[in-house]
C-alpha cells in the first residue's frame, strides 16, 4: 500500500504501518524469519526466539525478552489471521472450517442433506421490521452508494476492483473490469443506485470530498425460476474489500448492509456465485477453456505444453477456420431480432431447473452488442417454401480481459465467456459454438471460457476445451432446495 493510501485509512485498521514484512504474512518463511533473531541457529527455548548476548556475553535484559516475546505473539496472531482468511475450495475443506458468519444467516448448513424441498428458509417478510438506518460501523468509516453515472465514482470502483478483487492463486492474472463492462453488468432494467453499497473512509471534517473507497458490493434485480417456483430476487456481485481491511471482517458487514437495503424493497432472496465453498451451494459447475491464441497463453503461463507436444503442434491443434461456417450467421440487430430471440430463449429455458425469467427489455439489455463487452450473433434462414426469414439460433459471449502480472511482452489476456446460446432445427450446438470460437478468434481474443452447465457438455470435448482447475459454486440466499446437476443450471452470472 502506498503512503497516500495509508494516510487515508483510519489508524485503527493500518497493520504495522511501514513494515513491509506484514504484506507477506501468509508466507510461512517470512513469519518464521520474523520469529528468530538468528534463523540459522535458533535457541532451544520453547518460545522459538534465539537469545542474543551482549558485549559482556551476558543474557539480554528481561525487558528485551518481553519485547521479543510480544513480537513473537504478534507474528503468531498475524499468521492465524491470514490462515482464517483462506477460504475452502471443496466440500471436504469446508467441513473442516467453522463458518461463524454464515451460521447466523438463512442458508443451508454444510452438512445438511436437502431433498424434496423448494422454499424460503426465513419466512419473515415484514418490511416494517427492517432496520431503516445503515448498520453501525467502526469510527472512521461511513456508508455511501456508488453513482455509476458519475465518471469519478466509476473510476474509483474500477480502481478498487482492479487492485483488490479476484486474482488467481499464483497472483499471475488479475481481472480487469472496464468501466463499460461495469455499466453493462450493473445497469439492467430496474437497477437502483442505493444497491451499489459502498464503504468509505470518513472524510475529514469540513471536507466536501468523498473519503477513500475501501469496500463495495452490488445487487441488481432479477427474476429466476427454481424448479417450479418463480422468485423475485437480486444477483449479488463484486463483493470486494480493500486488502488492508480483510482481517477486520468487513465483508460480513457489507453483506449484511446490502441485505438490509434489498429487504427494504421487499426482496428476500439472492443469487450469487463464488469460487470458494461456503454454506451451501445449490450446484457446482466446472470451468473449461479453449485456446484461441495458444502461443500467447503458454508464454504468459495461463496454460502449458502437454506431454509429447511442442509449440508448432499445439498451434496446429487449436487452429480454426478463418471464416464462419454456418450460412446466415450475422451480428444480432436489436431493432429487428430481439422479439424472435426472446421466443427462442423462453422456450429454451424450460429445459432447466434454475433459469432466468427475462422480460424483453432485460433480454435486450443483456444481448445488445457492445464493443469489447458483449457479442451476440444470430442465424437467420428462410422458412421452408417461403422467402420470409426467421431466426433459428443465436450465441453470445461477454468479454473480460485479465491483466498479466510482471510479463515483459504481454500486458493482458483477452477472454470470451460463453453467455446464452440457443439452437433449433438442424443446427447443432457444436456447429454453432465452433462459429462462436471463430468469431472470438477473429476479434483478437485469446481464450474462450465456458462452464459445463446447460447443454455445454455436447460441445466441450469436440471443440477441444480443456478442463480448468477452478469450479464455480452457485448459491441462493434464504432459499432451500434440492441440489442441481450442472446440466440443469440455466443462469449465467458475470
Amino acid at each position: 500500500m502506498s503512503d497516500s493510501v495509508q494516510d487515508n485509512l483510519p489508524e485503527s485498521i493500518i497493520v504495522d504501518k511501514g513494515d513491509s514484512k506484514n504484506e507477506e504474512a501468509n508466507n510461512n518463511e517470512s513469519v518464521a524469519n520474523g520469529l528468530l533473531v538468528n534463523n540459522k541457529e535458533p535457541a532451544t527455548g520453547s518460545s522459538g526466539i534465539s537469545l542474543e548476548k551482549n558485549s559482556n556475553d551476558s543474557l539480554i535484559s528481561e525487558s528485551k525478552k518481553v519485547e521479543n516475546l510480544q513480537k513473537a505473539l504478534e507474528f503468531f496472531k498475524l499468521a492465524q489471521q491470514n490462515q482464517a482468511l483462506v477460504q475452502p475450495k471443496t466440500v471436504e475443506d469446508a467441513k473442516k472450517k467453522k463458518f461463524e458468519f454464515w451460521e447466523t444467516q438463512p442458508v443451508p448448513k454444510i452438512t445438511e442433506e436437502i431433498s424434496d424441498v423448494n422454499e424460503p428458509i426465513d419466512t419473515n417478510e415484514d418490511v416494517s421490521k427492517v432496520r431503516k438506518e445503515g448498520l453501525p460501523l467502526p469510527d472512521g468509516f461511513v456508508w455511501t452508494s456508488i453513482d455509476i453515472d458519475n465518471e469519478n465514482e466509476l473510476k474509483e470502483l474500477y480502481t478498487l476492483l482492479y487492485e483488490n478483487y479476484v486474482e488467481d492463486d499464483d497472483n499471475m492474472f488479475r481481472f480487469n473490469y472496464s468501466p463499460e463492462f461495469l455499466r453493462w453488468v450493473l445497469k439492467p432494467p430496474g437497477w437502483r443506485m442505493d444497491w451499489f453499497t459502498a464503504l468509505r473512509v470518513a472524510p475529514k471534517a469540513g471536507s466536501t470530498k468523498n473519503g477513500k473507497l475501501v469496500g463495495f458490493v452490488s445487487a441488481i434485480p432479477t427474476t429466476v425460476r427454481v424448479y417450479d417456483k418463480v422468485i423475485k430476487a437480486v444477483e449479488i456481485n463484486f463483493l470486494c474489500v480493500h486488502k488492508k481491511l480483510r482481517s477486520k471482517r468487513m465483508a460480513p458487514v457489507l453483506i449484511k448492509e446490502v441485505t438490509r437495503r434489498v429487504n427494504l424493497n421487499g426482496i428476500w432472496q439472492a443469487l450469487y456465485t463464488a469460487g470458494v465453498y461456503i454454506p451451501k451451494p445449490i450446484s457446482t459447475c466446472r470451468y473449461y477453456h479453449r485456446s484461441l491464441n495458444p502461443k500467447k497463453l503458454i508464454d504468459v503461463g495461463f496454460s502449458s505444453l502437454t506431454r509429447n507436444m511442442n509449440m508448432s503442434r499445439t498451434v496446429k491443434l487449436y487452429r480454426l477456420p478463418e471464416t464462419t461456417l454456418i450460412e446466415g450467421l450475422r451480428p444480432l440487430d436489436p431493432k429487428k431480432d430481439l422479439k424472435q430471440v426472446a421466443l427462442l430463449m423462453k422456450e429454451h429455458m424450460k429445459k432447466f431447473d434454475l433459469a432466468p425469467q427475462f422480460s424483453n427489455e432485460e433480454l435486450a439489455h443483456w444481448l445488445t452488442p457492445i464493443p469489447d463487452v458483449i457479442s451476440s450473433y444470430v442465424v437467420e434462414k428462410s422458412k421452408s417454401g417461403s422467402n420470409k426469414k426467421e431466426i433459428v439460433a443465436f450465441f453470445s459471449f461477454y468479454i473480460l480481459p485479465s491483466t498479466v502480472m510482471n510479463h515483459k511482452t504481454y500486458k493482458d489476456v483477452k477472454a470470451a465467456y460463453s453467455f446464452y446460446n440457443v439452437t433449433t432445427g438442424d443446427i447443432s450446438l457444436n456447429d454453432l459454438m465452433q462459429d462462436a470460437l471463430i468469431v472470438a478468434k477473429n476479434a483478437g481474443l485469446d481464450v474462450f471460457n465456458a462452464l459445463n452447465q446447460m447443454e455445454n457438455n455436447s460441445f466441450l470435448q469436440n471443440l477441444k476445451f480443456g478442463s480448468g482447475d477452478g469450479s464455480l459454486h452457485y448459491y441462493l440466499f434464504n432459499w432451500k432446495c434440492s441440489p442441481l446437476d450442472p446440466s440443469k443450471v440455466g443462469v449465467v452470472l458475470q
